[in-house]
């Protein structure tokens, strides 16, 4: 079978609050783990009315504690957002409280809007410091020595696995050049897929935490009793998409059953490009797609991820995907 794993950025749907959205990101991580998702993943975005999981920290530890054997972790931090070591305390204390189940999956976008991120008071002048600060990072989760001035308490021997994500070749090639395990952002971002997998894989370095590539694929899952229902439980994640990308985001948009008065119809090219990485539909076209995209990039593992208005009918949803993830074969992933 091959791995699956789950990302959630803890939606905040019209009609709901924050109090809401947390409550049932719990739920959902207790869905599952029940269901055999191997990872539990939380974003990191600031400024999102319709997104609850900015603490991100804190919300891993919030979900490792309603849980006991899945995976938590964040998919992912972004990186320029903070200083290493204060990274490297957080998740050092977080796989201290749960031992063995906590990823660190890191980003090099700020994820937010430029008067937010000046807000969070990081350093804007414009240098690249992000492979530089991935190097400090896994040091201070690393072994260091006792002559080391600066160490990370709790953290230090730690060695909290550590992910590259990206959306570009960049981290394709510094995931690849370090040696980490790297997970592409094809749910909203596939345009560079093809060409980031191949960079990965074809300059990939073994390292202490990784002997040979491993490639984490991100598909959209939206899953209904039948395909009408998918395709209806998609239209809040379309609507959100679009109010995004065209200066207007806002909560979790209600699903609709005409997307073309919801959308301009000019901004639908766009959306559809971006969430072309999406399984949509009733159980059996939902494994066929699943297996379909599997088949063509041979991912050692899967992420999903699908923000459906309706709690119940995400937990359905996700459902419906694991069902069939267990029945595709695993010949159909990497080799």
């Amino acid at each position: 079978m091959i791995p699956y794993s789950l990302l959630d950025l803890s939606p905040i749907p019209e009609g709901g609050t924050a109090a809401d959205s947390l409550k049932n990101s719990r739920d959902l991580a207790r869905h599952a783990e029940a269901l055999g998702y191997r990872r539990f993943w939380l974003a990191e975005h600031h400024n999102m009315a319709g997104i609850a999981s900015a603490a991100t920290a804190v919300l891993i530890g919030h979900i490792a504690d309603a849980t006991s054997t899945i995976r938590v972790g964040s998919g992912g931090i972004m990186l320029p957002n903070h200083a290493p070591l204060m990274v490297a305390e957080a998740f050092g204390t977080l796989a201290t409280l749960h031992p063995g189940r906590i990823d660190l999956g890191l980003g090099r976008a700020p994820g937010t809007d430029m008067a937010t991120a000046r807000a969070l008071r990081r350093n804007l002048a414009g240098t690249d410091s992000f492979p530089q600060d991935v190097m400090e990072l896994m040091a201070y989760l690393g072994d260091l020595g006792p002559e080391a001035k600066v160490r990370a308490i709790p953290g230090v021997g730690t060695h909290v696995p550590i992910w590259m994500l990206g959306s570009s070749t960049f981290g394709a090639e510094l995931a690849a050049h370090v040696g980490l395990p790297y997970a592409f952002a094809s749910h909203f971002a596939p345009a560079a897929l093809n060409q980031a997998v191949a960079v990965y894989r074809q300059t990939f370095r073994a390292s202490e935490q990784l002997e040979r590539p491993h490639f984490m694929l991100a598909i959209n899952v939206f899953a209904g009793e039948d395909d009408a229902e998918g395709r209806y439980l998609m239209t809040s994640m379309q609507q959100a998409f679009a109010n995004l990308r065209t200066g207007r985001p806002g909560p979790l948009p209600r699903p609709v059953n005409d997307l073309g008065s919801a959308i301009d119809p000019r901004v639908m090219p766009m959306v559809n490009e971006a969430l072309a990485c999406t399984a949509v539909g009733g159980p059996e076209t939902v494994r066929a797609r699943l297996a379909e995209l599997i088949g063509t990039y041979r991912p050692d593992e899967v992420i999903l991820t699908g923000q459906i208005h309706d709690h119940d009918k995400r937990k359905r949803s996700f459902e419906i995907a694991a069902e069939a993830m267990r029945a595709i074969p695993v010949a159909n992933a990497a080799e």
